[in-house]
């Protein structure tokens, strides 16, 4: 398994992660059998960086990872949980940190988590349930540093969800250790520019905001939810399709371009859709990890395989370049 220096931190993070999700379902929904094989599995095979949080199963899946981990006790395993602050707990963001992470780390059966990531949405100004640029600035990060210096957390995190400008500059403000990105064949955007009316968020090349600032990237929603295999079918323990997560505010229209990917497949470059997705989201140079969620053992196994056929080549990329340009004009 390679390994990469996760942004300022020097964690080495194996390249590929182990997303413990609901969308995928098999750490919040599966059979406890599958659970403990498929992670075991994922540790013999060079995996080190789990992610969870307690939004996923509400808590479900913090239980069953702390489990199997406290069963297995593997060496240099990384964890990464999540909070995210309702708006009723806005103005008390040390509570509300803490009492999410101490229920984490109950749950998990630690004493401290590794990375612990900010899970709510970051606008200029806030509103609803987003957090604005300043709360997150102001509040937030000096809570988490709090709970750094108390030994209950290694490094800061954040999701990048919201909106695009309020994201740069929190990136840019340098207190964070490290950043979960969108990034998938179908909204690539953190990485490149984007061609004038494409449909997606446009993330304004964020990857040169998180290297610039030392910042580890987890990439995440890198097979769109599902969409980017291709099929409408979903596992029977799988979440119901999620939407908006891949680029368009439907998923079947998320499937539907997904499909118009297919050349890469008819031409040689990837066996699977799934297997190109989950190869090109290794083919930036910014990426630290990619989560990949799962709803069975072999779809570990299927993301394991493509990992290990390395980065997708450039003829590759210039490729699903040119199929994207299709998209541009369609509405999202």
């Amino acid at each position: 398994m390679q390994m990469r220096d996760f942004g300022r931190t020097k964690l080495p993070l194996s390249v590929l992660g182990f997303g413990c999700g609901a969308v995928g379902g098999l750490m919040v929904r599966g059979d406890a059998a599958d659970q403990e094989r498929t992670v075991a599995r994922a540790i013999a095979a060079g995996v080190n960086y789990f992610d969870t949080a307690v939004q996923y199963g509400d808590g479900e899946s913090e239980r069953n990872l702390g489990r199997i981990l406290q069963k297995l006790k593997p060496a240099n395993v990384v964890v990464g949980t999540k909070v995210r602050v309702p708006p009723s707990d806005f103005g008390r963001f040390d509570d509300a940190v803490n009492t999410s992470l101490e229920g984490s780390l109950v749950r998990l059966r630690l004493e401290q988590v590794d990375i612990f990531h900010l899970h709510s949405p970051i606008t200029e100004n806030g509103g609803g349930s987003s957090l604005s640029v300043r709360q997150v600035l102001d509040e937030v990060a000096p809570a988490f540093e709090r709970l750094r210096q108390h030994g209950k957390i290694r490094f800061l995190g954040l999701t990048a969800v919201g909106d695009t400008a309020a994201l740069h500059q929190v990136i840019e403000a340098r207190v964070f250790d490290s950043a979960q990105v969108v990034y998938n064949m179908l909204n690539p955007s953190a990485a490149v520019e984007m061609p004038a009316g494409y449909p997606a968020q446009d993330y304004a090349r964020l990857f040169d905001a998180t290297a610039a600032a030392g910042v580890g990237v987890v990439g995440i929603r890198v097979l769109a939810g599902g969409a980017l295999s291709g099929s409408a079918e979903r596992h029977p323990i799988a979440s119901p399709a999620p939407e908006p997560i891949g680029s368009a505010m439907r998923y079947d229209a998320d499937i539907d371009r997904s499909r118009r990917l297919m050349p890469l497949v008819e031409e040689g470059f990837a066996a699977s859709l799934t297997e190109a997705a989950t190869r090109f989201a290794l083919s930036h140079p910014a990426m630290g990890t990619i989560l990949v969620g799962m709803a069975a053992p072999q779809q570990f196994e299927d993301a394991l395989a493509a990992v290990e056929k390395g980065p997708l080549p450039q003829a590759a990329l210039d490729r699903l370049a040119a199929l994207r340009q299709g998209f541009s004009g369609e509405p999202r």
